[in-house]
């Protein structure tokens, strides 16, 4: 049997497994700051492999850098032991829902997602921090184990309260303004990349003051051949004449993708926005033809050969060749097959210059999507303002939450299959759930949300606070309570309504299960080395979660509870993941669990009611199930 890792992926140590596999000779072991054997790189060979591309020390070179970049890089890349717990009893829908609510830092629970999530998000939407001076950037002290950070960051007391905000405000009075958010963001979309779909694509708000350096940071974390575009939001509607200089009236939304069609097949491609019933400025029928309404392009083009140029006879009897330095755009023949096709059009008295007919009922079936979002298609924020208070009763519970309609106009643009995952790691308000719920009702689709959200607390003189919502997390997840009830409410003679899905599980991230002694044995005596390995306060169902992070199993998957020769079993999508922490868990529970055939069993050690248990487990599954993957914790 194998013993689970509990603990997130570690890309340093993949990176060089990487190498290794391409330079072998580069890689060389050294002793570690712990004083144990470990791999490393030989930059000097790397560099004599790599010599005719590699830079030297204090060439010229074009570059985005500030302070502490190494050490963003780094931190993205470090793996942790933290996990995420359910909280059954602050979800909805637990047992049948897909949706996901996680509180908690979104850098860590990024981390803790990317193995199970690799690859497999369509859409990332997040609003961060604009970095005015009056919003707060994230303290990745809070990146640090629970317990530690309790014990230095100053958030809690003695007695466990909390006494300060995870977030601290960036003013412009800190000389590292411009550092300190760099260092916040750098990471998080460093280890979102690795979410995306190879047809996937991230939208990020932003305005004037950091999208320079935003654009910086995407082009290195998704590479600039992957920048699609930055998109303008019209997020006002009326003139601010109290403006210092000119009225603001937009954000920026950049858009980034994994890879695009260019370069990838299977990179992302983007959605078309609906026609609607209105017929496109343009198109007419001014000659009744049968296959509708049609536009028009002129038939000549810049460059071409000598066959190219020849006399055109219009109804009329007028002869026209094309314009002086032009030439036609087909030869003589294609223009004839047009002609008889009645796909040419010389005016409506026959003596204009030939242009070419294109019908709309033969073009794209869409609009392709302009990089300006005026407020009547996207929505603006007054909009997002009174669809918040229209929800919590007239209480303006949040501040600039963003309007359904800019969100359901992205996950269009995304062009999202029925079954994709949305995952929003600033989801604030929760404005991103509740398009997609509203998405999934009006066309049928079961696309999948993950919100993620630390839970900052509110102002106690603020309207949320009154209304009795000490954090954000509490507001998301209410919020998402009461849209789906509204959706399914407007919807109700809809075919199908009933199924919609509109609950989501929350998971709260917290420290490992695992007591130290279950990542580090060497480091405890002998008569510690056999106490409990699991924290005293975790419950079993705790454990599953941290085991499907582990084994890469979504944490959206069915999971049912059933008894098997008296012992608690979890059954995982079906029986891919069998899983039992009962205590005094004997050879016929064995036997039983191993008739399921499941893909995958785990146990806890702690778990056999004896010795022999543990000596006879490998051999019941190989009589009755070889293919099971047996795990330990």
């Amino acid at each position: 049997m194998d013993k689970l890792e509990m603990q997130s992926h570690d890309i340093i140590g993949s990176n060089i497994q990487k190498i290794q596999q391409l330079f072998p000779n580069c890689v060389t072991e050294r002793l570690g700051k712990d004083g144990k054997s470990e791999l490393a790189i030989d930059f000097e060979k790397l560099q004599a492999e790599l010599s005719n591309d590699i830079i030297s020390e204090g060439e010229e070179r074009y570059q985005f850098t500030w302070p502490d970049k190494r050490a963003a890089v780094r931190l993205a890349n470090t793996p942790t032991t933290m996990t995420l717990r359910p909280c059954r009893e602050e979800s909805m829908d637990f047992d049948t829902t897909q949706n996901l609510y996680i509180e908690g830092d979104n850098h860590d629970v990024l981390k803790v997602l990317r193995e199970t999530y690799l690859g497999k998000v369509k859409m990332i939407y997040i609003d961060p921090p604009y970095n005015t001076g009056n919003d707060f950037v994230y303290n990745d002290d809070f990146a640090q184990g629970k317990g530690e950070y309790e014990e230095t960051s100053g958030l809690f007391d003695e007695e466990g309260n909390q006494t300060i905000d995870p977030m601290q405000r960036n003013t412009e009075s800190n000389g590292r303004f411009h550092t300190d958010w760099l260092n916040m963001i750098y990471p998080r979309l460093k280890v979102a990349r690795d979410l995306l779909a190879d047809d996937g694509v991230i939208f990020i708000s932003i305005d004037d003051n950091e999208v320079r350096n935003l654009r910086n940071v995407c082009d290195e974390v998704f590479g600039e051949q992957n920048f699609i575009a930055n998109l303008i939001w019209q997020k006002k509607f009326s003139r601010a004449n109290d403006a210092k200089y000119f009225s603001t009236m937009h954000d920026h939304i950049l858009c980034y993708c994994k890879s695009t069609i260019y370069n990838n097949a299977n990179g992302w491609k983007i959605g078309l926005l609906p026609r609607g019933e209105e017929i496109p400025n343009g198109y007419a029928n001014p000659d009744n033809d049968l296959r509708g309404v049609w536009t028009s392009v002129i038939l000549s083009a810049k460059s071409g050969s000598e066959s190219l140029i020849y006399e055109i006879e219009t109804p009329s009897g007028r002869k026209v060749l094309p314009p002086s330095g032009r030439f036609w755009c087909c030869n003589k023949e294609t223009f004839m097959k047009w002609k008889d096709d009645g796909r040419i059009w010389f005016g409506s008295d026959g003596n204009g210059t030939p242009r070419k007919k294109t019908f709309l009922s033969e073009v794209q079936d869409g609009l392709r999507p302009n990089t300006i979002i005026f407020h009547s298609e996207g929505g603006h924020n007054q909009e997002g303002k009174q669809e918040m208070k229209a929800l919590f009763d007239e209480v303006g519970v949040f501040d600039g939450p963003k309007p359904v309609r800019l969100l359901n106009h992205l996950l269009l643009i995304a062009n999202l299959a029925s079954d994709s995952i949305v995952l929003d790691f600033f989801s604030g308000s929760a404005t991103t759930a509740h398009a997609v719920m509203k998405l999934n009702a009006e066309d049928g689709g079961n696309r999948k949300f993950i919100m993620v959200q630390l839970p900052e607390l509110t102002d106690e003189k603020s309207e949320a606070y009154k209304a009795g919502y000490k954090n954000i997390c509490e507001i998301g997840k209410e919020r998402i309570r009461r849209a789906g009830k509204k959706i399914k409410d407007e919807n109700a003679g809809k075919e199908g309504i009933e199924n919609l899905d509109t609950g989501f599980r929350v998971l709260k991230l917290d420290s490992s299960n695992m007591e130290d002694v279950y990542y580090t044995p060497q480091e405890f005596s002998e008569q510690n080395l056999f106490n409990e390995n699991v924290k005293a306060d975790r419950t079993s169902e705790d454990l599953l979660f941290q085991v499907m992070l582990d084994l890469g199993i979504e944490l959206s998957a069915k999971i049912e509870t059933k008894q098997i020769a008296g012992k608690y079993v979890y059954m995982v999508d079906d029986n891919y993941l069998v899983a039992c922490f009962d205590r005094d868990v004997n050879e016929t529970t064995i036997t039983e669990i191993s008739k399921q055939h499941p893909v995958y069993f785990v146990m806890r050690d702690a778990s056999a009611a004896n010795d022999n248990v543990i000596e006879n487990f490998e051999q019941i599954f190989k009589h009755y199930s070889p293919g099971t993957n047996c795990r330990i914790i």
